[in-house]
């Protein structure tokens, strides 16, 4: 079974990679530069000093270390929710991923001010907003935690 050290490894290996794909983009375009890579898909350098889809955005500075902070205190509960769950699987697997793309994040708001967000998604003239690797780790733990509450819960009960 899968142990805390890995579900942490899992964490680790979130960061470095979404880590490496902004150093990548980084070195390649330059802030508002927009490359296509499908016609739905661009590559697109934005620095975000709000949260999700921009929220906070225009909050004067404040948010930075506010957003810091919440990072923190978010990823110390979820490294005690992967240890005290360590020999499950979906929810150690959902924490780790929301875990390493929080950290991911901080890094940036640390070095930055801002998040570096770079994957960007359009159709017909709709644009999700553009997002990173560490945005896409947590929202993908965020829906395996919603999938294992409603499907899961019971069946991990003692």
């Amino acid at each position: 079974m899968p142990r805390f050290a890995s579900w942490l490894g899992l964490s680790g290996l979130v960061i470095v990679l979404d880590q490496l794909s902004k150093f990548r983009i980084l070195a390649a375009l330059r802030p508002g530069q927009s490359v296509e890579v499908l016609p739905f898909f661009n590559l697109a350098l934005v620095f975000n000093p709000g949260a999700a889809f921009s929220f906070l955005s225009d909050a004067g500075g404040w948010q930075r270390w506010f957003f810091v902070a919440l990072a923190l205190a978010v990823s110390v509960w979820l490294t005690l929710l992967i240890r005290s769950h360590a020999a499950e699987r979906l929810l150690p697997l959902a924490a780790a991923l929301i875990l390493g793309g929080a950290l991911g994040n901080v890094i940036d708001r640390i070095r930055f001010g801002a998040v570096v967000d770079f994957l960007d998604v359009h159709a017909a003239g709709w644009h999700w907003p553009a997002f990173n690797v560490a945005d896409a780790a947590i929202s993908l733990g965020v829906a395996l935690l919603i999938w294992q509450q409603l499907f899961h819960a019971e069946k991990e009960k003692p």
